[in-house]
């Protein structure tokens, strides 16, 4: 008794404090073992959800493979002649058969059955590990649909379930061997009756499990375990839940879908062909997402990654592959690690999405420097830290920066080439160290826009990377097909890659291009890394009032009518805040060859884009067209080569008309029928559809914009969704859609107070 008290120098007994102490572990290791418990019957259910989806995909490729391909895979010895002659023609006929059929083929031994067979089965593996599961939202069936609803557990425990996981698996694995080792000290007796080393092991296993269980309860792991099992058990969602919430989150099934099934992109594809020396330095960087409130995909994760190991690089995704959540968590990762002071430089047409997505997917605090008071706004970030988003155009007004206030903790001391290229605060002369400083990472999007290194805009953007450790340039040109501009961008980064540039490498295709510029460059294309059904990527792209667009709108205001608010916005072409993303979303298809449908509910509307964009534009398809002269403007750009930009007015080109060609729409304004909306993007998003589709919706700030959604949003989302893909809704908007006829005159009254102007009159309508 006396050598187990003496064991530790605490005048309490050592079983009390221990059974305290273990009790806790163990409640812990409970929390812990319940969530790898309750993930794997939900990772189990989508496998056997999964497996009839799977089998029939790899059923169809086998039935188009000739039988007499199992001769390659048994090198020419299989005999196959009686089996033809049988009339099994397909890999997918031997496949299905089985011995016994097989062997009553005459001709057919048990050898060459058992050979047919093999080799049949050799083949369905690999094609089982090549097919591409894709989920037709238009064409639900039970299979698919046991699969959307197995997959929505997943989805809907969020970005959190991968991190409670983690830690579930990493405190199991600790308690596995700290817990039995504690045991004997959990009571005087047992400790009196253990030898010297075991007892020295209890009680160090004791200390090292007081620590670990002190460390988790602050770090909030337990609440975590708690809401992820939570999350994991709750009843399974019904089948219209199901479909209306993967409409909107499809990306987020396929990536679940993908990490479990392992169909992920070719690995060289996602990792934009990099060389193995950049690629394995991408490999070993962490990536911290506890301020982040999205999980990112494989390739995206890998983005990420690549700017936090390189630094100051070019990451030039193609459209649609989400380069903005990629700089939002390598923003999140460096906050993690203590860093507080980020800026975004973009375009003036963007910055409130910017703003939008920082607050929406990370917990990180946006703080627009814009408009009339952006000194203010920049001095408050300078204090307290955050995002500054701000424009080409203000940032060329702001103070010089100093050099970065949130230094590395722990620099590399062995920095790779790239790391040399930094022209950071540690290496210029005549600043003080101890300045305030400039941000840890600036983030450079559409930066192509600094391709002139004369421009005012490309000087301030040229002194900002002078003084920051890490830059990253966001684009999605293509640099490989503009060599010269690239050359200007890395100068910016890392100039001592310039002279390795080389138009010959970018002759050679667009992989030996990447390759030979890794340590700076990043691209990954749609083709290559998204395998699924196409994701339709949906942008609310929210923009500010120019001073001409206000005018216009509050004289529409004014005379209380209402269709001339909702296009307000367009009053003026030169100087419109939509019309100037427009034209930069429609740019930046154009070098992505890709197909793109402008639509909107007012013809004149359409007809002053078609003289913003200018030559080649096909249509507008509007309701006075002829049924025959609308194919005809549809097969004409379904045919263009490349690039095209179809106007449709939203009520024709909506219903009955297939733009599967197009993978990029444009709405110009939102409409007081969301099914409006549904169906035109279902022209584009069905089958027969080999892209991502993106939609781009351009809202104006503080208008009627605003209010519409605000009002749409009250209505059940599960009603509208559901009623959308019954055969009534197809044939007519006005059957499904609650048409309430005074959310005119409520919006128009609503801003007419909130603009303090005197109505006109009776409000004009719908």
């Amino acid at each position: 008794m006396a050598e187990g008290e003496g064991a530790v120098d605490s005048p309490v007994p050592v079983g009390r404090r221990t059974r305290t102490v273990v009790g806790r572990a163990e409640r812990l290791r409970g929390l812990a073992r319940g969530v790898l418990d309750d993930h794997a019957r939900a990772v189990d259910q989508v496998r056997t959800a999964l497996a009839p989806v799977l089998a029939e995909l790899v059923a169809q490729e086998l039935e188009g493979i000739p039988v007499s391909r199992l001769k390659d895979v048994t090198e020419g010895r299989l005999r196959l002649g009686a089996v033809e002659a049988a009339g099994l023609g397909s890999v997918r006929a031997v496949f299905d058969a089985s011995r016994y059929e097989l062997r009553q083929i005459p001709g057919v031994g048990a050898q060459t059955a058992d050979q047919a067979l093999a080799a049949a089965r050799q083949i369905a593996r690999a094609v089982e590990e090549t097919v591409s599961v894709r989920i037709d939202v238009d064409r639900p069936e039970p299979r698919t649909t046991a699969l959307v609803i197995a997959l929505r557990r997943l989805v809907e425990a969020g970005p959190e379930l991968r991190r409670a996981v983690d830690a579930a698996t990493e405190l199991d694995r600790r308690f596995k061997t700290l817990l039995p080792a504690a045991r004997p000290a959990t009571g005087r007796l047992r400790m009196a009756l253990t030898g010297r080393v075991r007892r020295e092991s209890a009680l160090a296993a004791v200390a090292e499990l007081r620590a670990l269980t002190g460390d988790a309860v602050a770090k909030g792991v337990p609440m975590l375990l708690t809401q992820a099992s939570t999350d994991l058990l709750r009843e399974s969602a019904s089948d219209a839940e199901a479909w209306v919430d993967f409409e909107l989150r499809s990306p987020e099934y396929y990536s679940q879908l993908a990490e479990i099934a392992g169909s992920a992109p070719d690995v060289e594809a996602a990792e934009g062909f990099l060389p193995a020396e950049v690629a394995d330095r991408v490999h070993a960087q962490g990536l911290d997402d506890t301020h982040r409130r999205v999980s990112l995909r494989g390739y995206q994760s890998f983005g990420a990654r690549f700017a936090l190991a390189q630094r100051r690089v070019v990451l030039g995704d193609e459209m649609g592959l989400g380069k903005t959540v990629q700089a939002i968590a390598v923003l999140a990762h460096l906050a993690a690690d203590g860093h507080k002071h980020f800026m975004v430089v973009c375009p003036a047409s963007v910055l409130i999405n910017w703003t939008r997505e920082i607050r929406s997917r990370s917990t990180l605090r946006a703080v627009p420097v814009h408009g009339p008071d952006r000194q203010d706004a920049y001095a408050e970030w300078r204090e307290r830290g955050g995002v500054a988003v701000t424009t080409f155009d203000v940032l060329h007004s702001l103070p010089d920066p100093d050099p970065d206030p949130d230094p590395d903790p722990d620099p590399d001391p062995d920095p790779d080439p790239a790391k040399g290229a930094r022209r950071g605060a540690k290496g210029l002369a005549g600043i003080p160290a101890a300045a305030p400083a400039a941000p840890t990472v600036l983030v450079v999007d559409e930066a192509h826009y600094v391709k002139n290194p004369d421009a005012r805009r490309s000087r301030a953007v040229a002194r900002w990377t002078d003084r920051c450790e890490r830059v990253l340039f966001l684009t999605g040109t293509p640099m490989e097909n503009r060599v010269e501009e690239f050359r200007t961008l890395v100068r910016y980064l890392q100039p001592e890659l310039v002279p390795k540039i080389q138009g010959s490498d970018a002759v050679a295709g667009p992989h030996t291009f990447r390759r030979s510029v890794a340590p700076a460059y990043l691209r990954r294309n749609q083709q290559d890394v998204l395998t699924e059904l196409p994701a339709l990527v949906q942008v609310d792209e929210w923009e500010e009032f120019s001073a001409a667009d206000q005018d216009a709108y509050r004289e529409a205001v004014a005379a209380g009518n209402f269709m001339a608010m909702r296009r307000a916005a367009y009053a003026h072409a030169e100087k419109s805040a939509k019309l100037q993303r427009l034209r930069e979303l429609v740019a930046e298809a154009a070098v992505n060859d890709l197909k793109v449908v402008v639509f909107s509910y007012f013809r004149d509307v359409l007809a002053t884009v078609q003289q913003v964009v200018g030559e080649g534009v096909l249509g507008p398809l509007a309701g006075g067209v002829p049924a025959t002269r609308r194919q005809q403007l549809v097969d004409e750009f379904t045919s263009a080569p490349g690039h095209a930009v179809l106007l449709c007015q939203i009520e024709a080109g909506g219903v009955g008309l297939n733009l599967q060609a197009a993978s990029v729409v444009i709405l110009c304004e939102p409409q007081v029928k969301p099914t409006l909306e549904h169906q035109a993007v279902a022209r584009a998003h069905r089958m027969g559809q080999v892209r991502s589709v993106q939609v781009h919706r351009l809202l104006a700030t503080d208008s009627v914009d605003d209010r519409l959604l605000r009002i749409l949003e009250s209505k059940s989302r599960l009603f509208d969704a559901y009623a959308r893909r019954s055969d009534v809704a197809e044939a007519t908007p006005d059957a499904v859609d609650v048409s309430d006829g005074t959310i005119a005159r409520r919006i128009v009254e609503e801003e007419q107070q909130r603009l303090a102007v005197p109505g006109g009159g009776a409000p004009r309508g719908e």
